[in-house]
């Protein structure tokens, strides 16, 4: 795998403006002495504008006293922020381009410790700026939050798992096999090690402490070579036969089959998804036949499906009337107290 990475700084920027009212009665503060604004917050930051009427040293004093000074401030305690920033006067009036005080385009750190919290210079008095003795100064702020180092993975797409058409192909050519099944007459040729490896009756079968390993073929009773075959092929691939490959009555004859044969040869996950299949396919005259042969196989998922399905307000009257019904009362009543529990539960519900 190819990788790469990439370091990028992600800024946030905010601007705060400062009107000074009543520039002329500032005047005279007295060097050193300043006008802060609110504090505002830009990047999780405080900051202040400090205006300083008749300068903030000395200097502007020997100038003449036409200098004042502004500076920008960190305010946020115990706090180091890498920013870059502008300062300037606005014109009230919208005749005059902005003047620029401050501008620090490369970002700098600013620390709120040791009084070196800001940054800032002195500027003539700026009386082209004024309007109705007020003064407005306009602050852009860019704080750089933390620099993120991405990887970029360049991905080589996988295909997915062949195992289970190469195993599919080896029970089809039977390649290697050293065990027959016979089922009604019909030869199925296998590996020993595979059905043994996903089936623990088959492991006791063919290699338990009662096994003939010699034994090289296995006749199955009470089966249908049909439904062998696919037991098989769920061994070796792990997938059941398609719906759309059976006919409606018969596919679903098939899956009832298939979870009979799981149970006996106790594979779980293969009973599993035959029940998920068989309740997905219950109606009125296969739910009883269904619900008998769930109790029957201790398959509890398909016995509660099949359970709510007849307890059902709008379809008890349908099921009760059936000939399965009257069949299931014959042949499994344990089951048929079942259904009347779980309607008078449903009723107190």
């Amino acid at each position: 795998m190819r990788t790469a990475s990439t370091c990028a700084a992600s800024a946030v920027r905010g601007t705060h403006t400062f009107k000074i009212a009543g520039y002329s009665l500032h005047r005279g503060l007295g060097v050193g002495k300043s006008i802060p604004s609110a504090a505002f917050d830009i990047g999780g930051y405080l900051w202040r504008i400090l205006y300083y009427p008749d300068g903030e040293m000395e200097m502007e004093m020997e100038n003449g006293g036409d200098h004042a000074s502004v500076f920008l401030a960190l305010v946020s305690e115990d706090a180091e922020v890498r920013a870059s920033f502008e300062v300037r006067l606005v014109d009230q009036t919208n005749k005059l381009s902005p003047s620029v005080l401050l501008s620090q385009n490369t970002p700098i750190t600013f620390h709120n410790n040791e009084q070196r919290g800001s940054m800032g210079g002195d500027f003539l008095q700026p009386s082209a700026y004024l309007l109705d003795d007020s003064l407005v100064i306009e602050c852009d702020v860019t704080v750089l939050t933390e620099s993120k180092v991405t990887l970029t993975a360049f991905d080589i797409q996988v295909p997915p798992s062949d195992l289970g058409e190469h195993l599919r192909v080896l029970l089809e050519k039977g390649e290697g096999a050293d065990i027959v099944f016979e089922v009604e007459g019909e030869v199925f040729p296998a590996h020993k090690i595979v059905v043994a490896g996903r089936s623990p009756v088959f492991k006791a079968q063919l290699f338990g402490p009662m096994s003939d390993e010699a034994k090289q073929r296995i006749v199955v009773e009470d089966m249908q070579p049909a439904v062998f075959k696919a037991l098989l092929r769920f061994i070796y691939t792990d997938s059941l036969p398609s719906m759309e490959n059976l006919d409606g009555d018969e596919g679903k004859e098939m899956f009832k089959h298939l979870l009979v044969a799981a149970d006996r040869y106790a594979m779980e996950r293969m009973k599993v998804m035959c029940e998920s299949i068989l309740c997905k396919s219950l109606d009125v005259e296969n739910v009883t036949a269904t619900l008998a042969l769930a109790d029957q196989h201790h398959c509890s998922n398909l016995k509660d499906a099949c359970l709510e399905f007849i307890t059902s307000p709008d379809r008890m009257d349908d099921v009760m009337a059936s000939q399965g019904y009257a069949h299931l009362k014959r042949s499994c009543p344990a089951v048929v107290i079942d259904v009347f529990e779980r309607a008078k539960r449903s009723r107190k519900i």
